[in-house]
């Protein structure tokens, strides 16, 4: 910093070093001023994701899974998505449901909160399912690299915050559903064909709920029923 212009050595300085000086003080002070940005940035980023907001009540069982919030796109697809999250999540807000049935209110990312698991083969270990399909954090942030219809700003790529609201929940699971090298077989194709249940057992290994594997539930037993239901209704629209 330059002396006070009240000493001696001040008022013997050139006008155009004292310049050339607070020119090149703004270098300093810029980067300070970022750099509490940055930390201030990363603060806003961190609180509502390692402390996210719950709402438990009002998210109920629901007789039939609700409608997606994607629009358009093929309808057996559609049907499929609705069939999965009617084992995954059958709640009045899947969309926001953790492990349990709890309702995580910010979808600014993956809330990646591990829960403990209450039963079932996995009992005593927790998981971080969350969301309409349940997304384990990895299983996310590996299939929002891929599919997700925005991925993070250049500010953001270092956090991977990929955005979990409902519509980019609903984009990724259709496009993984519809990507033929994903699954090694067109899944479109083989629900024309009515390989319904053949369908269900492929994914079960992605979504254990669906049965064929280590888990059921209540529902897995009424999937291809529930499908061709959910068929019915996408068609109609």
């Amino acid at each position: 910093m330059p002396p006070p212009l009240d000493t001696p050595q001040a008022k013997d300085e050139p006008a155009d070093a004292s310049a050339k000086l607070h020119r090149e003080d703004h270098g300093p002070l810029l980067i300070t001023a970022l750099m509490f940005l940055g930390v201030a940035w990363i603060i806003s980023r961190w609180i509502p994701y390692s402390q996210p907001l719950f709402v438990s009540q009002d998210n109920s069982w629901v007789d039939r899974p609700i409608p997606l919030v994607m629009q358009g796109g093929d309808p057996y697809v559609r049907a499929l998505m609705r069939t999965i999250s009617a084992s995954e999540s059958n709640l009045a807000y899947p969309y926001n449901a953790l492990y349990g049935g709890d309702r995580i209110q910010d979808l600014s990312q993956h809330p990646d909160q591990c829960v403990p698991i209450v039963a079932g083969p996995n009992l005593g270990d927790c998981t971080t399912a969350a969301g309409r399909y349940q997304f384990l954090t990895t299983t996310w942030l590996e299939k929002a690299e891929a599919y997700h219809p925005e991925p993070p700003a250049w500010f953001e790529l270092w956090q991977t915050a990929y955005s979990f609201e409902p519509k980019d929940q609903d984009w990724v699971v259709y496009q993984w559903l519809s990507d033929e090298q994903a699954w090694g077989v067109s899944i479109p194709q083989m629900l024309r064909q009515g390989q319904t249940e053949a369908v269900l057992a492929m994914l079960s290994g992605t979504w254990t709920s669906l049965g064929y594997g280590i888990e059921n539930n209540s529902m897995s037993a009424y999937l291809p029923q529930i499908y061709a239901e959910m068929l019915q209704e996408e068609l109609a629209k």
